[in-house]
């Protein structure tokens, strides 16, 4: 079972480490989406390999059983925004660590244009400027679930909720002059 005080990996590392290819493609990743190192990286690996290993089991299943899994995990990703509501085993199969990184709240701020970029993005979330239903969110890596969308917002607490505030004044003007940077 293991030591209930110490922390297991919640990451696998590559089996090749020193392979270019795979070397470059995660550096363009995290810096693409802004992420701190690479272990948040392998998290979100590990986490769509056990997704896609839960599909597959499940397309391995005979037909009752299947269609009882198979209804528990289209829910619970249908919820998370990884698949529509129609969605099958196989679309998670065909799932990306983009779609994943895409949902993280870090990029979900900066899509929605809370903040300017993925840095200014984590650091908003860090020192407590952001806000998911009224309940205060640290962590850039959360998951943003379809309930979650409406619900976020800049924190009331936070000076940035207030429209006069100097950030979102300038960001206000970026994007009416079509998210060129405007020198005053």
């Amino acid at each position: 079972m293991g030591d209930p005080k110490r922390k297991h990996k919640k990451y696998t590392t590559p089996q090749r480490p020193y392979d270019t290819e795979n070397l470059m493609e995660e550096l363009k990743l995290i810096g693409g989406y802004g992420l701190r190192n690479k272990r948040e990286l392998w998290r979100l690996k590990t986490e769509l390999s056990e997704l896609r290993r839960r599909a597959r089991g499940i397309l391995s299943l005979g037909a009752e059983e299947r269609a009882v899994r198979q209804k528990e995990l289209m829910d619970k990703l249908n919820k998370m925004g990884l698949v529509g509501p129609n969605g099958t085993p196989e679309d998670v199969l065909t799932l990306s660590i983009e779609d994943l990184l895409e949902r993280r709240l870090q990029t979900y701020i900066v899509r929605r244009g809370l903040a300017r970029g993925f840095f200014q993005a984590r650091q908003l979330i860090v020192h407590g400027h952001i806000s998911i239903d009224g309940r205060k969110v640290t962590a850039p890596s959360y998951h943003v679930r379809i309930d979650d969308e409406r619900t976020l917002d800049y924190a009331a607490s936070s000076p940035y909720a207030s429209k006069d505030h100097p950030l979102r004044r300038a960001m206000a003007v970026e994007e009416a002059a079509g998210g060129v940077k405007v020198e005053r």
